[in-house]
C-alpha cells in the first residue's frame, strides 16, 4: 500500500476554552476520496487547516510527503491583493507556465477573468476560488464547502471535473448528493475525535446511528454496573480489607469514566409557528411578466398554488429565481399579468442574505427584536434561552454579537427568526446553505409536518427530491416551466440538464440577488478537460488488457471438472470474473461518455 500523502496523528487543539480537537487523526493516500463530516462547530474546517499547515495544533504530529502540492479551498478566500478574477485564479501557477490553466477553468465556470474582485457575488467568488485551487493540478485537494453559492449547473460541472482528476480529495460539504457521488471513504469528526469507515457517504448515516446506539447501550450498562458496585459497598458481606479497597477504587474509576463521557450533541428542535390555515387557494398567477432594461426575466408565467403544496425553484444563478419568487409572493410588482392571493395568507420568509442584521446585535436581541427576553411561538410565550436551545445555541451565547457567529450558526439564527413568525406560507431562499446534515434532516421533518404551503429556492438536489412536489425551471428567454415531482423527476421529464442560454458576462439591471452568469454546463461542453482527454486515450488499452484477463478466467471455468475437484478455486474464479466484467462495463460506459463529449466538442 502506498504511503500516505498527508498523515495527522493524535491532533489536539483547544479553542475558546474547550477541546475542539481531542485526538483526531487524518490519513490521505494517493487517489483517495474522503468526505469529512460532523456537526457545525465540531472542528472540520480547523482539522482541514491543520492538514494544510495553516493552523498549528497544540499537540500531535503532521506529516506531509516532501514536494507534494496541496490545493486548499477556504470558505472565505481573501481577494484583496488581486484586481481581477484572472489575477486571483492564476496566483499559484508557476511563472513559466503562464495562466492558460486558470483561463480555461474560469471560462468553464462561466467567468471571463476580467471581473473586478471588489464586486464579486458569492457565486462568482466561489467559482474564482475553485479555478485557483484546481489550476495548479495539486496532488491533494482539501475542499471546504465547495458547492456553497454555486448553482446546479456549476455543481454538476464540478462533480465531473473532480471525478476526472487523479488527485486525492478531502471534502467537507452539506450537499448529500455531492458527497455520495464523490466519496469512497468517510471520516466522522465527533466530540473532538475521528472515526473512519472505508465506504462512501451513502453508508455513513446508518453506520453513525449504529455507533451512537451502541454507545448509549454501553453508557446504560456502565450505569448499571456502578449501581451494582454501590449496592455491594453498602450492603455486601464484609470481605478482606484489601479487596474492599480495590473494589472502591474500581467504583471511583467507573464514576470518573461516566462523568468524563461527552454525550453526542442533540438535534435541533425546529418547529414553525403556524397561523390559521386560511383558504384552499394560496396563490393564482396569470401571465406574469417582468423585465429589466432589454432583459426579459419572466414572460407569460401562470401557476395555481393550493394549500399544502411544496414548490421548488431551480436554475442557474442569474436566471431570475428570486425575481420570480418575489412576483409570486407580491413583494415585487409585475410589468403585466395578474396575481390573486387566498384569504388569510400569512407569509414568513427566510432571506438569502445572512448579513442583513447589524453585526453588533446580540443573538438574543436578533431573535426577540430587543427590549424583551420572550417570544411568542404558536400563541405561547417562550423564553429566548429556551428557543435558542431548540436551535442548538447554548445559553452562554445569548449576548454574543452576531459578527463572531460561524456560517452555520448564522444560518440557524436566520431560520429561527423566520420560523418564529406565525405563517401558513413559508418562503425559503436557499435554506440549506451552511446547515449541517443533522440539522437538514430536522428541517426536512419540520417541512413535512408543516400544515401550510412551502415555496423554496435551492441548489441542493437531495433536499429538493425529499421536499417538493413541483419544480419550476427556466427554459430561457424569460420562459419558466412547471414540472411535477422533485428534482430527479424533473430531469427525467425534461431529458436534459438545466442550462441558461445567454451571452456570458451580460449584466442585468435587476436589483435582485440573481445576477446573470453563463452556465458552466454550456462552456464546459466546448472542449474536454486534460484529465478527460487522458482517460479517452488510455481507456482502450486498459479495456483490452481486462478482456485478456476475462478470457483467461473463462478458460479456467470452462474445465467441466473444476467445480467437483476444487470448489474453492471455482468460487474464487467466478467472483474474479464477475468483478472483471463489472469493471469492464464501467470502462466501456466511461469511454462512450467521453467519446460523445469529444464528438459534441468537435461539432461545436
Amino acid at each position: 500500500m502506498a504511503p500516505p500523502l498527508i498523515q495527522l496523528t493524535d491532533i489536539r487543539l483547544t479553542f475558546g476554552g474547550r477541546n475542539l480537537l481531542d485526538g483526531a487523526d487524518l490519513s490521505v493516500s494517493p487517489g483517495e476520496r474522503i468526505c469529512l463530516v460532523g456537526r457545525n462547530g465540531s472542528g472540520k474546517s480547523t482539522l482541514l487547516k491543520v492538514a494544510a499547515g495553516q493552523v498549528e495544533a497544540d499537540a500531535g504530529t503532521r506529516f506531509v510527503q516532501p514536494g507534494m502540492r496541496i490545493g486548499v479551498l477556504a470558505q472565505e478566500p481573501d481577494f484583496s491583493a488581486y484586481p481581477t478574477t484572472l489575477a486571483f485564479a492564476a496566483a499559484d501557477l508557476p511563472p513559466d507556465e503562464g495562466d492558460h490553466a486558470a483561463r480555461f477553468l474560469l471560462e468553464a465556470l462561466g467567468l471571463t477573468g476580467q471581473e473586478p474582485t471588489a464586486g464579486l457575488s458569492g457565486g462568482e467568488a466561489r467559482r474564482a476560488a475553485l479555478a485557483r485551487v484546481l489550476a495548479p493540478q495539486p496532488d491533494v485537494l482539501l475542499l471546504d464547502e465547495p458547492t456553497n453559492h454555486l448553482d446546479l449547473p456549476a455543481i454538476e460541472w464540478l462533480e465531473q471535473e473532480l471525478l476526472g482528476r487523479q488527485a486525492a480529495l478531502v471534502l467537507i460539504s452539506h450537499d448529500r448528493r455531492f458527497l455520495e457521488r464523490l466519496s469512497r471513504a468517510t471520516i466522522w469528526l465527533d466530540r473532538g475525535t475521528t472515526r473512519r469507515i472505508e465506504r462512501g457517504f451513502g453508508h455513513f448515516e446508518a453506520w453513525r446511528d449504529q455507533v451512537l446506539a451502541e454507545e448509549e447501550a454501553a453508557q446504560h450498562k456502565l450505569g448499571r454496573k456502578i449501581a451494582d458496585e454501590e449496592h455491594w459497598l453498602r450492603y455486601g458481606v464484609t470481605a478482606r480489607r484489601k479487596r474492599n479497597v480495590r473494589r472502591l477504587e474500581n467504583l471511583h474509576t467507573l464514576r470518573r469514566e461516566k462523568r468524563d463521557h461527552v454525550r453526542a450533541t442533540g438535534s435541533a428542535q425546529i418547529v414553525a409557528a403556524e397561523e390559521d390555515k386560511g383558504g384552499k387557494l394560496v396563490i393564482e398567477a396569470e401571465a406574469l411578466a417582468k423585465h429589466y432594461g432589454e432583459r426579459v426575466i419572466v414572460r407569460d408565467f401562470s401557476i395555481r398554488i393550493l394549500r399544502g403544496d411544496r414548490i421548488g425553484l431551480v436554475g442557474p444563478n442569474g436566471a431570475g429565481k428570486t425575481t420570480l419568487l418575489s412576483l409570486m409572493t407580491g413583494t415585487l410588482e409585475p410589468d403585466s399579468g395578474q396575481i390573486r392571493f387566498g384569504a388569510g395568507l400569512a407569509i414568513a420568509s427566510l432571506e438569502q442574505r445572512r448579513d442583513s442584521l447589524d453585526p453588533e446585535t446580540s443573538l438574543a436581541d436578533a431573535l426577540t427584536g430587543g427590549g424583551t427576553d420572550t417570544l411568542v411561538i404558536n400563541g405561547q410565550p417562550k423564553n429566548v434561552i429556551g428557543y435558542m436551545k431548540d436551535f442548538l445555541f447554548p445559553p452562554e451565547k445569548a449576548r454574543t454579537p452576531l459578527k463572531v457567529l460561524s456560517g452555520g450558526e448564522r444560518a440557524r439564527l436566520m431560520l429561527a427568526r423566520a420560523l418564529a413568525r406565525p405563517s401558513n406560507l413559508l418562503v425559503l431562499d436557499e435554506p440549506t446553505n451552511d446547515l449541517d446534515l443533522e440539522t437538514l434532516d430536522v428541517l426536512q421533518e419540520m417541512l413535512d409536518a408543516y400544515a401550510g404551503t412551502v415555496l423554496l429556492i435551492s441548489h441542493d438536489r437531495d433536499f429538493l427530491d425529499r421536499i417538493v412536489d413541483r419544480v419550476i425551471v427556466p427554459e430561457g428567454n424569460g420562459k419558466w416551466r412547471v414540472y411535477a415531482g422533485g428534482y430527479s423527476d424533473m430531469l427525467t421529464q425534461r431529458g436534459a440538464e438545466i442550462v441558461l442560454d445567454k451571452p456570458r458576462g451580460a449584466k442585468a439591471e435587476s436589483p435582485e440577488s440573481d445576477r446573470p452568469a453563463s452556465s458552466p454546463a454550456v462552456s464546459a461542453r466546448k472542449k474536454l478537460t486534460f484529465q478527460q482527454l487522458n482517460q479517452l486515450e488510455s481507456l482502450p488499452s486498459a479495456m483490452e488488457k481486462l478482456r485478456v484477463v476475462i478470457g483467461k478466467l473463462q478458460v479456467r471455468l470452462d474445465d467441466p471438472e473444476l467445480y467437483a475437484r476444487d470448489r474453492k478455486t471455482f468460487d474464487e474464479t467466478m467472483a474474479l470474473l464477475e468483478k472483471a466484467h463489472a469493471e469492464l462495463g464501467k470502462m466501456e460506459e466511461r469511454w462512450l461518455e467521453l467519446e460523445i463529449l469529444r464528438e459534441e466538442a468537435a461539432a461545436g
